[in-house]
C-alpha cells in the first residue's frame, strides 16, 4: 500500500464504522466487510486499522468473529489525529541528504523539509477542523 492511501483509507474505514454503529466487540465490523466498501483487499485494511488502533481511535480483534470498533465518539475524532495515526504527510517523502561543496545540494535538504513540514501542517490545521461525523453528514 502506497503511502498515499492511508489517509484515504483510515478515514473511510472510521466514517463506516460510525456509520455501523460499531462501538464495541459486539458490533465489530470485519476487515473484509470495510474493503468491501472501498473497495480494496482487507490485507490493505488491516494494515490501517491497526495504526488508528496504535493511535487509540479504535480497537480490534483478530478471528472469526473479529473486527474494529470506535473506542471515541465520530464526533470527538478529528482528521489531523487520523493523519498523525497514518504517519501525516509521509508521501510527500523526506529530503535528499545533499553534497557538499554544491550550491545547491548543500542548502536544498532544510529548505525541502521546511516545504514539508509547512505542508504538513496546513494539512493538519485543515483536518482539525473535520471530525468523523462530519464526513458522515457531508453531501
Amino acid at each position: 500500500m502506497s503511502d498515499s492511501q492511508r489517509f484515504p483509507v483510515a478515514a473511510h474505514a472510521l466514517a463506516y464504522l460510525a456509520h455501523s454503529g460499531a462501538i464495541g466487540p459486539e458490533t465489530a465490523v470485519s476487515s473484509a466487510c470495510l474493503a468491501a466498501s472501498m473497495p480494496t483487499n482487507p490485507v490493505v485494511v488491516r494494515r490501517v486499522t491497526a495504526m488508528l488502533a496504535k493511535a487509540g481511535l479504535i480497537a480490534t480483534r483478530a478471528g472469526s468473529s473479529g473486527g474494529a470498533w470506535l473506542l471515541r465518539s465520530p464526533s470527538d475524532i478529528r482528521l489531523d489525529e487520523v493523519l498523525r495515526a497514518v504517519n501525516g504527510c509521509a508521501h510527500l517523502g523526506c529530503p535528499p541528504p545533499g553534497v557538499k561543496g554544491c550550491p545547491v545540494g548543500e542548502k536544498i535538504p532544510k529548505q525541502v523539509a521546511k516545504a514539508i513540514l509547512a505542508a504538513e501542517t496546513a494539512a493538519s490545521e485543515g483536518l482539525a477542523k473535520i471530525t468523523v461525523a462530519d464526513l458522515l453528514s457531508a453531501d
